[in-house]
């Protein structure tokens, strides 16, 4: 009886100390309110309206058909769908009642006006390394929108990703606030580049690779990961069978960030929407500095996947046919394309992943480059899921991933289920 007794009081104890820690974890670096009251001005509104451009803040913020930055659209994760909120100064339902201390703890802390725990979904982790002169700036931008009415959508979370504990054990385990420090062995190019990289343009959201509870490495892991709600495989920019860029042209990325396209590859699906939403938007001096940033990450390539399934070489000479059927028109008979207008698909390594989720993805639903400034009238690809069988499509892309000397990552063909499964993905 007094060992249970002491067992329980032992574990009792524990509790309390993890308890007091996961309080204390969530409440770092939590500055004092401004001394001196917050002032506008149209320099600090136009600044911040360029700032919301970097974090490409209208694209979640907006839904589909709705209005600017009034909220709404779903976020998929992995633990249920999140809704963005309202940015616009309504009163009621926006930010009308907010101060420039509180839009600063919800970029810098993850904290809402009311003090509750936002949801990492909205990317603070990122955020936190937002100056608060930045900060200042955004929220004098966001004030100056008109005013919209809309009421934010509860949250469709499960149980019990949809508490403040499980966030607040999530804060505490991979949340540690931390305003952008620049490096000092770099150059101010560099370091504006990582700040834009890193910060506001949450580049490794989507590029990170993630734990089963949704977290990264850090902010300097870009190594990939499936964007499952949407469907679509973020490369690793890392590595050079992947998306790294370490080996385009400065020049080459930038017209790439800018314009969606150059002359080794177009930007789809969701890269597309950021490009036309966000970098097309972003000075040539901000360019070059994420360039020099992305293109100075280590290189590390994946370990090469031993192929688990026998070849399907009766479903290849099915997809060489098909290929010359729908395909050889515009992508060329060798796979080799036309320049600045239809890809080569020989080497292309979008094809070439172990993952083959964006390969699918575009075949059936098309392949679209963003209409920016300097590439407005895109061309693009129809979608074939509705010409193509399941098995046509596997075909399809089992023949493109072998022919004209491709070598994939990891298994070689693509099945009828890869298919099926890639349809049942939810894209937003």
């Amino acid at each position: 009886m007094k060992l249970r007794s002491k067992l329980l009081g032992t574990l009792a104890a524990g509790l309390l100390l993890a308890a007091l820690a996961v309080q204390r974890l969530n409440h770092l670096d939590e500055s004092a309110p401004r001394s001196t009251p917050f002032q506008s001005s149209p320099a600090l509104v136009e600044r911040g309206a360029y700032l919301a451009r970097a974090g490409n803040c209208m694209g979640c913020h907006t839904a589909r058909g709705g209005t600017e930055y009034a909220g709404g659209r779903a976020i998929p994760t992995p633990f249920g769908s999140v809704f963005s909120s309202n940015l616009t100064p309504d009163a009621e339902t926006g930010l009308g009642r907010w101060s420039a201390d509180e839009f600063w703890a919800a970029l810098h802390n993850g904290r809402g006006r009311d003090g509750r725990l936002l949801t990492p979904a909205f990317p603070y982790d990122n955020y936190a390394l937002v100056t608060r002169e930045d900060a200042d700036a955004l929220f004098a931008y966001l004030q100056s929108l008109p005013v919209v009415a809309q009421p934010r959508r509860e949250h469709e979370l499960r149980f019990p990703y949809n508490t403040q504990a499980a966030l607040a054990v999530w804060r505490a385990l991979y949340f540690r606030p931390a305003v952008f420090q620049p490096d000092a062995q770099r150059s101010a190019e560099w370091n504006r580049g990582a700040y834009l990289s890193q910060g506001l343009g949450h580049c490794n959201a989507c590029h990170a690779s993630r734990n089963s509870l949704g977290a990264t490495a850090g902010l300097n892991d870009f190594s990939g990961g499936m964007l499952d709600a949407l469907g679509w495989y973020a490369p690793s920019l890392h590595d050079p069978a992947e998306g790294s860029v370490a080996n385009w042209s400065a020049p080459a990325l930038q017209q790439w960030l800018k314009s969606g396209r150059n002359d080794q590859a177009s930007a789809l699906g969701p890269m597309s929407e950021v490009i036309r939403g966000s970098t097309q938007h972003l000075s040539d001096a901000d360019l070059s500095a994420m360039a020099s940033y992305l293109q100075s990450l280590p290189q590390h390539s994946k370990p090469a996947a031993a192929p688990e399934r026998r070849p399907e070489l009766k479903l290849r000479e099915q997809g060489a046919q098909l290929f010359a059927d729908h395909c050889a028109s515009c992508h060329g008979g060798q796979g080799q394309g036309v320049p600045g207008i239809y890809p080569a698909l020989a080497g292309n390594r979008a094809l070439l992943m172990a993952n083959p989720a964006n390969l699918l993805r575009i075949i059936q639903r098309g392949g679209f480059a963003p209409s920016t400034a300097g590439n407005p009238r895109p061309f693009g690809m129809p979608p074939f899921a509705g010409v193509l069988s399941d098995t046509e499509l596997a075909a399809v892309a089992s023949y493109v991933r072998t022919a004209w000397g491709n070598q994939p990552q990891g298994a070689p063909d693509v099945r009828p289920l890869d298919v099926l499964q890639a349809k049942d993905q939810r894209v937003d």
